[in-house]
């Protein structure tokens, strides 16, 4: 049996009952989950496709894969061959496999941010490696290891890792033959600073050996209950994940390759959708900093990292006692313990329901 912590989630249920208690009902400002509607392009598409009668293809059609290449070079300036992109099941299957089918084991640390999204730490647990939490990779030493997660912007945080930092991470890896993988699911969702990919020529010098980036369109295109996500960078790396993948059955369906290979080509719909979190965001963190919360970090991305100096699990009380459900900071790392994490994607109407309730 493999060692895993409980499910974060589950220990938020009680709170979950507190905040829907409430006369009007719950904000529901933890998960993150999309609440707006799919863009019309993407569900044509989708239902155009629903005639898949075939197995579909593990490495994604070349439509799809043309499509990722064009939004990456497009919209961050990264030029990756559409041969070097391999459609996942959403992100977070990839965050969870990536140790195993690169083959990293027992004896092996994985390096993953101090505060960081969970998946990271189950994944190295899964492939039976050690999970190890670090924002200086000094702190290593000589330590060979086999993969480096760096997330910018962060989830928990929406901190940005600016090039000159991704930079020294690519030199330090490449000295000791590790593999960086980047979560980037957010990176189209920059405020007051703005992310960079770490394909970008900027940060890896032109050469994208020992890299890979993870993407997804679950907040940029509302398409969570899709799974629509991607990797893509080293050619060589793309190539073992896929062997491994169609070994063991990893495949998007068809019809939602037709509709993601859409969405990225689409950028209306995505700005449209930066406009809503936008304006979402824009009435939610004044209203915490007037209730006494200071806000951390948070130039980037869909959350809030926010703190007023007590306990993570008392803030969520605090909060769901007024029907406002976030989630508690050490969810992400000890050093979340007095911090909590509000996310941006509620309907407008529950985001003003959250500020009046605030006042």
């Amino acid at each position: 049996m493999i060692a895993l912590p409980d499910f974060p989630w589950d220990r938020l249920l009680p709170y979950q009952d507190l905040a829907r208690a409430h006369p009007d009902g719950i904000v529901d400002l933890s998960v993150g989950t999309p609440v707006d509607p799919v863009p019309p392009v993407v569900r044509t598409a989708l239902a155009e496709a629903a005639d898949s009668p075939g197995y579909p293809q593990t490495y994604g059609t070349p439509r799809l894969r043309e499509a990722a290449a064009g939004w990456l070079r497009r919209r961050h300036g990264a030029t990756v061959d559409p041969a070097d992109i391999l459609p996942t099941i959403g992100s977070k299957e990839l965050v969870a496999w990536l140790p195993t089918l690169l083959g990293v084991g027992p004896g092996e640390r994985v390096v993953l941010p101090e505060l960081a999204y969970p998946t990271y730490d189950v994944g190295a647990r899964i492939a039976g490696a050690e999970p190890y939490a670090a924002d200086g990779l000094l702190a290593l030493g000589p330590e060979r290891v086999p993969l480096v997660w760096v997330n910018s912007p962060s989830n928990p945080t929406g901190k940005v890792l600016p090039a000159e930092h991704l930079r020294k991470v690519v030199a330090w890896a490449r000295e000791r033959g590790a593999i960086v993988a980047s979560d980037e699911c957010y990176i189209e969702l920059g405020w007051e600073e703005q992310p960079i990919s770490i394909l970008h020529p900027d940060v890896c010098g032109g050469s994208q050996e020992g890299l890979l980036a993870v993407h997804s369109l679950s907040k940029r295109s509302n398409l969570a209950g899709y799974r629509a996500g991607f990797v893509a960078g080293d050619s060589s790396l793309v190539k073992r994940l896929l062997e491994v993948r169609k070994h063991a059955g990893m495949i998007m369906p068809a019809p939602v390759q037709a509709a993601m290979a859409v969405a990225l080509d689409d950028d209306r719909h995505a700005q449209e959708q930066r406009e809503r979190y936008a304006r979402r965001r824009a009435v939610l963190r004044p209203a915490l900093e007037r209730a006494g919360w200071r806000i951390e970090h948070s130039t980037a991305g869909l959350y809030l990292w926010a703190t007023n100096g007590t306990n993570c699990w008392d803030q969520v009380r605090a909060l769901a006692e007024k029907g406002i459900l976030v989630a508690p900071g050490d969810f992400y790392g000890d050093a979340g313990r007095s911090h909590i994490r509000v996310a941006i994607t509620a309907t407008d109407e529950r985001v003003d329901a959250a500020v009046m309730r605030l006042q």
